[in-house]
């Protein structure tokens, strides 16, 4: 049986949504157990009014922090120094950051550097340098219904029009492919994981299957195992070339 993974999540609550904590939730429980529960704020102002019910209900800290100093955000300062106090004198596999500021960027690679995993959580707002030093991150604004719909129909000729994605995809199925031009689409999800914060629920999909399947540039069939196989369609023209 694995042992269950210990989790620290800090919050960032001046750049996160309250309303999102649920999913947040629901995610970690897939990792392990979150042990640490702490959010950053000044509790004084009325902007954080709508975390008040959330921290009682699911038992997170509240961790104050004055606005000393217009334009100079606390909060920060505040997270990164606990981070690294829990990173040095705490049992704790993953962290999960929650933020929509790109700050926390250095924070994040220097936790990676000791072979701790990283979760994030932000909006869509958030830079890319932040969502791509994470292990994996997720966007929050699907909460929102009507951005659910609207990521859900993204169209296949806009995610073939995606650049990064495809490139994704396609290196990770030449990393993993054997000699027919197959891969084990377990081992591309894999490859994907060890060089970006990937998830195919940012797309509007599930499972990666769905995703790949969307796409419509790529073979995907099951083996005798039933488990997925995926191939770039371009390979099959190759070969019958040959």
């Amino acid at each position: 049986m694995a042992e269950t993974k210990n989790i620290a999540l800090l919050i960032d609550a001046d750049n996160s949504p309250a309303k999102s904590i649920q999913k947040i939730f629901s995610e970690l429980a897939r990792h392990g157990k979150v042990n640490i529960r702490r959010a950053y704020g000044n509790w004084t102002s009325s902007y954080l009014k709508g975390w008040e019910a959330v921290l009682q209900d699911h038992a997170i800290q509240p961790i104050q922090q004055y606005d000393l100093t217009k334009g100079k955000n606390a909060t920060d300062i505040a997270m990164a120094i606990d981070a690294m106090d829990i990173l040095y004198t705490k049992q704790v596999d993953t962290f999960c950051i929650v933020t929509s500021d790109c700050d926390f960027t250095p924070l994040t690679t220097r936790i990676l550097s000791d072979g701790k995993s990283v979760i994030g959580f932000g909006e869509r707002k958030t830079p890319s340098v932040f969502v791509n030093a994470c292990s994996t991150f997720l966007f929050l604004d699907e909460d929102d219904e009507e951005e659910t719909k609207s990521i859900k129909k993204i169209k296949k000729k806009e995610l073939r029009g995606d650049t990064k994605l495809m490139n994704l995809l396609r290196d990770a199925i030449v990393g993993t492919e054997n000699d027919d031009g197959w891969a084990r689409l377990s081992k591309v999800g894999a490859h994907i994981s060890n060089h970006a914060s990937f998830d195919p629920r940012n797309y509007g999909y599930t499972r990666l299957s769905d995703l790949i399947d969307a796409i419509g540039l790529f073979d995907l069939k099951r083996d005798v195992g039933m488990h997925f196989e995926v191939r770039d369609s371009r390979k099959k023209h190759t070969s019958c070339e040959g």
